[in-house]
């Protein structure tokens, strides 16, 4: 019987942290978990190179734990220390720097160190569910065993603090650098981590600017096979500022399938276009709707729009996302749909397997 990644992340459940600290799986630090038929591999991630000396003895109980599950012919468990050795500010307090100055100058888009794609997830108008995906897709790739990092490039209406469940400030070591924070297997960052919830932001352009490149150089985001960046909707500085700055892989348009979305998103397409960004593909978001009580399947904002506009432009269409209460109530409580096993999941995961099979995530 082939072992499964709920066997491996049962069994690290089991393994105690020092100290009262919960267990590995429950403090978030298993990484880059993947199986290849018997062979079992996961990273223990950990916030500096005293604490990796220290959780030894964790790996090594981990690794025999996994080794113990049927099915399993080897294990490979790591420790890793992504931050330096520098003393870190004061749990609880937000970095020593400014976030939100003008930006800098750029020699043309560049790599983001030890980051290999970039993806952007836009859209041409706001309430298509651009963030809801972002965070969904995110943590499926890190279900797919893929080391993942999400960037909220939405400053004005930053939600992934909300719908990652995690709401802590980062800490800075000298002043200079952020370091990231992590959920659901998601390495993260939000201007909505620095500032109160419900405290706007107020900034003219360049301050937007230098914000996303403070966000994108100078947050250590370590190793990373992607980084998803939930962008703002429509076509403005933050948009331009990604591509011109940063190397990226291409970019996602979310929509709903009506035609006024479609109006937008046709907008938001052609301003990655005109900046020499790929197009990755289309998604239609809220694509069907199906009773809870009587299994009716409704087609609320129309049906098919999305596949027919990706068909006329000779574009991928990478699926359709139903409209569905159980999405809307796990983002509100901070538990991203896909980081569970629900059947609302699927489309999801089915999402990220595209992906990763494309070579693009």
């Amino acid at each position: 019987m082939a072992v499964s990644r709920d066997d491996v992340l049962e069994a690290l459940e089991t393994v105690a942290l020092p100290e009262g600290g919960g267990t590995l799986v429950s403090a978030d630090l298993v990484r880059a978990l993947t199986i290849q038929g018997g062979k079992v591999s996961f990273v223990i991630e950990t916030e500096g190179p005293e604490q990796a000396r220290a959780l030894e003895s964790v790996r090594a109980a981990a690794q025999e734990a996994v080794e113990a599950l049927a099915g399993v012919e080897s294990v490979s468990a790591m420790l890793t220390a992504h931050a330096p050795t520098k003393k870190s500010a004061p749990k609880g307090e937000a970095p020593d720097l400014k976030i939100g100055r003008h930006p800098t100058k750029s020699e043309g888009p560049q790599k983001i160190p030890g980051v290999d794609h970039v993806i952007a997830v836009a859209s041409g108008k706001g309430g298509v569910g651009k963030s809801t995906v972002s965070a969904n897709l995110a943590v499926a790739l890190a279900r797919q065993g893929r080391r993942v990092g999400l960037l909220d490039a939405d400053i004005y209406g930053p939600s992934q603090p909300r719908m990652m469940g995690i709401n802590k400030r980062p800490a800075s070591p000298d002043g200079k650098t952020i370091l990231p924070l992590h959920a659901h297997g998601v390495t993260m960052m939000s201007i909505g981590f620095m500032l109160p919830e419900d405290e706007a932001v107020v900034w003219r352009g360049p301050m937007l600017m230098g914000a996303l490149q403070q966000m994108l150089g100078q947050v250590q985001w370590g190793e990373l096979d992607v980084l998803i960046v939930d962008m703002p909707p429509g076509t403005g500085d933050i948009q331009l500022t990604l591509c011109q700055r940063t190397e990226i892989e291409g970019a996602i348009i979310v929509s709903t399938p009506q035609d006024v979305a479609l109006l937008d998103a046709r907008k938001a397409l052609r301003a990655f276009q005109t900046l020499k960004a790929p197009i990755l593909g289309l998604i239609e978001n809220m694509s069907t709707y199906i009773c809870p009580d009587c299994g009716h399947e409704a087609h609320l904002f129309g049906e098919g729009g999305v596949k027919a506009e990706a068909e006329r432009l000779g574009l991928p269409f990478l699926g359709e996302l139903p409209l569905s209460l159980e999405v809307r109530t796990s983002g509100d409580a901070g538990t991203p749909i896909a980081a569970t096993d629900s059947k609302v999941a699927a489309p999801y995961l089915r999402l990220a397997e595209r992906l990763v099979a494309q070579g693009v995530a």
